[in-house]
């Protein structure tokens, strides 16, 4: 098989690679597949990976342990545990201390003919959701975890700071869930395409200027070092900053703001796919316009670089 993979500094197009068969795990050919910011991080040097990138994939099951399984559309939780440690038996792999994390940590990604996972992680993709759309799964949930770890609810005023992917997301996710939501973003292009989704938008040049202090709940999704200071100029006193970029270069933090205004910061990650596709199966969210490029695997080099364009948002592989 081929795969495109990054190795001692340098991404590649690999061919000829034998298929990721591992005991106990099912085998999955990938149909198509997602390029997210964490992947571009770890090209910059981002938490040390070397192997097959990508962890955001719509597939079928060839072969599986769970015979019930082969020849299903699936996608994929990415976390996979030891299963022995508290985190696993309570049915929580994400925070499992020997995890290995599809195109993450110290697991093949998505970025490839053929993946591997064991068959817990897999969930059937409804019939009504498409491939291009059943890709999002893994983003999705992302987005939707800031409503299961913070409590937002109907009418409450949120700010989304960044109009890249995860931060469109994010944004769709609490529009439907009945908050208010605005994006502050700074690309013409991105800000139109969530425009168009219903979403209010605010340019990055004039935020900091009338919205001091502006809401309860700020989600800092820019991917940006500066994000968690903008962050910090926008929520209340008593607020909520949920962080959710991952970036290469260190943030510098003040801490005495958050001291003395009182304000909670919540790190955010992987959320459950359950949910992603229920919101998918439901048809809410506009996501159409979030495609920029689709890329045949050869051309995997030529589709990172697109998707590093500063208006790029989603861009997807088909093997």
């Amino acid at each position: 098989m081929k795969a495109l993979r990054f190795e001692q500094g340098r991404l590649a197009l690999v061919r000829g690679l034998p298929r990721p068969v591992q005991q106990g795990e099912a085998l999955i050919r990938v149909t198509m597949a997602g390029i997210c910011n964490t992947d571009l991080e770890i090209v910059r040097g981002y938490g040390g990976f070397t192997g097959t990138l990508g962890h955001e994939f719509v597939g079928v099951v060839e072969e599986s342990p769970e015979a019930s399984q082969v020849g299903v559309r699936v996608v994929g939780e990415i976390n996979a545990g030891c299963g022995r440690c508290a985190c696993c038996k309570a049915g929580d792999a994400r925070h499992c201390p020997e995890r290995t994390v599809l195109g993450i940590v110290s697991r093949d990604g998505a970025f490839a003919d053929y993946l591997s996972l064991p068959p817990a992680n897999l969930l059937a993709v409804p019939d009504e959701i498409p491939d291009h759309i059943a890709v999002f799964a893994e983003p999705l949930a992302a987005a939707s975890e800031v409503l299961e770890q913070t409590g937002i609810g109907s009418g409450q005023e949120v700010l989304i700071l960044g109009d890249g992917k995860l931060g469109q997301l994010i944004a769709r996710v609490l529009l439907a869930a009945g908050c208010r939501v605005r994006l502050i973003g700074k690309h013409a292009g991105k800000m139109k395409v969530a425009e168009d989704a219903g979403i209010e938008t605010v340019p990055l040049e004039t935020a900091r200027n009338w919205l001091p202090c502006a809401a309860d709940f700020v989600v800092e999704a820019s991917g940006s070092p500066s994000g968690l200071q903008l962050a910090l100029d926008l929520v209340r006193p008593r607020g909520t900053i949920v962080l959710k970029s991952t970036f290469h270069d260190k943030a510098q933090l003040d801490t005495s703001r958050i001291v003395v205004n009182e304000i909670s910061v919540i790190g955010s990650r992987c959320g459950r796919f359950r949910n992603a596709l229920d919101l998918l199966s439901r048809g809410v969210l506009n996501l159409e316009g979030m495609i920029s490029a689709q890329y045949p695997l050869d051309r995997g080099i030529e589709a990172i670089e697109c998707a590093s364009e500063p208006e790029a948002l989603k861009v997807l592989l088909i093997p």
